[in-house]
């Protein structure tokens, strides 16, 4: 049975607003989908797969969703994987188990796009492969299978959600598999496992059957007609978009907001506010450049504070100064309107908190985000500024923020040219002040 919105004509046409990383990922977005989901009716994620962990934490628990949108936990929010995304049947099914035993009925409170593609597990397979035999040149994956399925998807070959539903699946299943096979084969992987995997996946799309599949194009067409609010989710950050992070050391698609577009189906002339979240400092998981970078005690130490350790992979995450340069790189190219700044509380240890304005790129001072950002050619240049030296944790009122945190704001909003909004210091939802009263 086909899953129709109702629209209301009566209600006067809505944009939809854009939240989205602005670094290299691990910004913090989930809390912040989390603490502003009552204002939405939708929440929709719009790129990515189970690459990207989302933590929210409130209630003393701490929750990690990696393909679920930041939305589940909220009774009155419809939440919308997108056909930006890219989907394992295998976590989603796991992500499914851990909150119905929280009592969230996912079932109810999310549906999902026909158009979005299907990880399969020989694209975990080929990403295993391919990232082996790069050797010291490897990108940092994930391992997740993210990049040969978006590589499917690009070649024309992928498997989506709405060819379950047709009566050859199996049939185009087999094909892909056998394919991929004859790719390992050149690899020479070994897949011996693969059968077991697929009983394992399989289990998973029965899963997924009992979801509610949608053309989310239409949908959301029918929800901005009807006067409904819809919050679309990034993952990952800016820095790795495909097209304008640092490749090729970057994901598989477009994590900035034209993404937004593409992953929902959505008109760029119905793009409304765009958040843009970063953290007071910088962090970077993988390979890749990172200009900012502190490869000493200062870092270890930020490294520590912040907890900095992927929530999907474990690994420890590389810490450095914010980089205002590739800040407003982020900032222009997503035509971010307002800014969220996460983890202030992390850099409460330090005396002395130093802000990257510009690089030394190739002898020339710029704070423009160069072409190549590699160590050889891009040195960053600092100013110092005055730490707040207090604990933030516990904090509830803008009023309460020491003077030393309104200066750095201060300067980064200067800098910047766009308003910090909002400001976390710390990872649970009630430790979020607002400094924009519109947005509460």
């Amino acid at each position: 049975m086909a899953f129709v919105l109702p629209v209301n004509h009566s209600k006067k046409m809505t944009k939809v607003d854009v939240l989205l990383g602005l670094q290299w990922g691990d910004e913090g977005k989930g809390k912040i989908v989390d603490v502003f989901t009552p204002k939405y009716d939708i929440i929709a994620r719009f790129q990515g797969g189970p690459n990207a962990g989302h933590t929210l934490e409130f209630d003393g628990i701490k929750h990690v969703l990696h393909t679920i949108p930041s939305g589940i936990f909220h009774e009155d929010t419809m939440n919308i994987i997108g056909n930006g995304v890219v989907i394992d049947p295998v976590i989603l099914k796991k992500e499914i188990e851990k909150l119905t035993d929280r009592k969230v009925d996912v079932k109810k409170k999310m549906i999902v796009s026909r158009k979005a593609h299907l990880i399969l597990p020989t694209h975990k397979m080929l990403d295993a492969a391919s990232e082996a035999a790069k050797g010291k040149a490897k990108i940092g994956s994930t391992l997740k299978g993210i990049g040969p399925t978006y590589m499917d998807k690009t070649g024309r070959n992928g498997l989506r959600v709405g060819d379950i539903e047709l009566s050859d699946f199996q049939e185009r299943y087999d094909v892909l598999v056998s394919k991929h096979r004859t790719m390992l084969d050149q690899y020479g992987f070994d897949y011996s496992a693969l059968a077991e995997a697929e009983k394992e996946w399989f289990t998973g799309i029965d899963t997924l059957k009992s979801l509610t599949f949608i053309d989310s194009e239409h949908y959301l067409a029918d929800a901005i007609k009807g006067g409904q609010t819809v919050l679309a989710e990034g993952a990952q950050g800016s820095l790795l978009d495909i097209d304008f992070g640092s490749y090729p050391f970057v994901t598989s698609s477009n994590t900035i907001c034209a993404g937004a577009c593409t992953g929902l189906g959505i008109a760029p002339n119905k793009i409304g506010e765009v958040f843009g979240i970063f953290k007071a400092y910088c962090t970077r998981v993988g390979s890749g450049p990172f200009p900012t970078e502190l490869e000493d005690e200062t870092g270890e130490r930020m490294r520590k504070e912040g907890n900095e350790f992927g929530s999907t992979t474990g690994r420890p995450r590389r810490c450095g100064w914010i980089d205002l340069p590739a800040l407003k790189y982020s900032i222009s190219i997503n035509g971010v309107t307002q800014l969220i700044m996460m983890k202030a509380d992390v850099l409460s240890i330090f005396d002395t908190i130093k802000v990257c304005t510009h690089y030394n790129y190739k002898g020339v001072k710029t704070d423009k985000f160069p072409y190549n950002v590699e160590p050889e050619n891009v040195q960053p240049i600092y100013v110092d500024m005055k730490g707040w030296n207090k604990d933030l944790t516990g904090l509830t009122n803008v009023e309460d923020m020491p003077k030393e945190l309104n200066d750095y704001i201060a300067f980064l909003e200067k800098e910047l040219e766009t308003p910090i909004t909002v400001v976390s210091v710390g990872p649970d939802r009630k430790q979020t002040l607002i400094r924009d009263k519109a947005l509460v």
